[in-house]
């Protein structure tokens, strides 16, 4: 029997470290994924606009891009473990400010602290993953990071949509806030006490290196990645809005709307990841845009909450080939500067869209079908460019 869970722990990679570090995505994922579906709706709540709305999405995306590099370079300082701490003190703050003064002026501000925790965090937490986990086991590590980050994103709507339905919106989000709150101290004092820090000091990421490495076929896949992430993020922060204020639903539906959402995609992340490996990767990864086109225009037609869940459903289908399309961009990158090449193409990609998101709001204001449309025609556009420019590696590599 000890020998069974000997063998299962060797076989997830897990171990002290991993297990905390896992802790901790669980606890301060909650507490991100409690609120930040629900914050377009606790915007409106407090007195803000549509503007608001779109300029928080656009703010999130920006955040997630920017973050991503001053995440590395400290992670790459002080190490792993302390960065963890770091960022999740951080956070902290940010969620004291919104309970303490619950404006929608405020909730921006503070969604600076606290809205992109996973983005700075994520770098920190590959580099542990690394150091920790056995060569021929990190691509288990990654895995399980990123099936038991689905958790939280599967059961935090949920939560959250409860405790809006049953205290209201403004006192629902505020018990939200407080909970992330002490999730997030208890999360800090599990890894100071359990992770170990095996970092070795590395050297300085450069910028200009990385960026000429945006090239070829890379280049191909990031023009249509980035066309394909307008088409998500355009209707993103109104999605909400659009179950809850203009279909009648509840929060709680949304937050079950979301959950199956999250087991969509948990259920098909390994086993196509899997048979990607083993196959050409364009058709894994052209599903996956074509998932991501749809979303949109079946939002139009989804006015009932059974045609909702056949919506959310294809929403969890955009995870098809997301591990894939991860693996074409390590494909195409230098052998020796693929993490800094993946952190540059992360960069450009969300500040881009970042950018565009911005105008989220005043297609909406036209009208939600507008939005929808022309999140639905960014994503074509992007999926017929991929389809006839991109290439599979394989291909590239048995052609040579």
């Amino acid at each position: 029997m000890n020998n069974k869970k000997i063998n299962l722990k060797n076989f997830f990679a897990i171990n002290n470290s991993i297990f905390s570090m896992l802790i901790m995505v669980m606890l301060v994922g909650m507490g991100e994924k409690m609120s930040e579906r629900f914050l377009p709706i606790y915007l409106l709540a407090l007195g803000g606009s549509t503007v608001s709305i779109a300029f928080l999405n656009g703010m999130d995306n920006l955040l997630s891009a920017l973050y991503s590099f001053p995440g590395g370079y400290l992670s790459n300082k002080i190490g792993y473990k302390n960065s963890l701490i770091v960022f999740t003190l951080i956070a902290m703050i940010g969620y004291a400010l919104v309970i303490i003064f619950p404006t929608w002026q405020i909730v921006i501000l503070a969604a600076f602290l606290f809205i992109s925790w996973t983005a700075i965090s994520l770098p920190a937490v590959m580099s542990l993953v690394s150091n920790v986990v056995p060569k021929n086991k990190r691509a288990m590590g990654v895995s399980i990071h990123s099936l038991v980050r689905r958790i939280p994103m599967a059961l935090g709507p949920i939560v959250g949509g409860s405790l809006m339905s049953i205290y209201g919106t403004i006192k629902g989000m505020r018990i939200a806030f407080i909970i992330a709150l002490i999730f997030a101290f208890i999360s800090i004092i599990i890894v100071y006490f359990f992770v170990e820090d095996k970092q070795k000091n590395k050297e300085s990421i450069k910028f200009l290196d990385m960026l000429k490495n945006i090239k070829g076929n890379l280049k191909i896949l990031l023009i249509s990645d980035i066309l394909i992430r307008f088409a998500e993020q355009i209707p993103y922060a109104f999605v909400v809005v659009w179950v809850v204020e203009n279909n009648g639903l509840t929060t709680i539906d949304f937050g079950i709307l979301t959950t199956i959402e999250m087991i969509t995609s948990v259920i098909i992340y390994i086993p196509v990841a899997y048979f990607a490996d083993k196959n050409s990767k364009k058709p894994f990864v052209l599903t996956t845009f074509i998932f991501f086109t749809l979303f949109p225009l079946v939002l139009i037609f989804s006015k009932s909450f059974k045609i909702l869940i056949f919506a959310f459903i294809i929403r969890g289908l955009k995870e098809f080939g997301e591990p894939t399309r991860k693996s074409m961009i390590m494909d195409f990158s230098p052998e020796d500067e693929k993490a800094g090449t993946f952190g540059i193409y992360y960069l450009i990609r969300d500040v881009i869209v970042s950018i565009a998101v911005f105008m989220s709001a005043f297609l909406w204001n036209i009208s939600p079908v507008v939005n929808f449309l022309v999140a639905f025609l960014f994503g074509l556009l992007g999926t017929i460019y991929f389809a006839i420019f991109g290439k599979d590696y394989k291909n590239l590599i048995n052609n040579k």
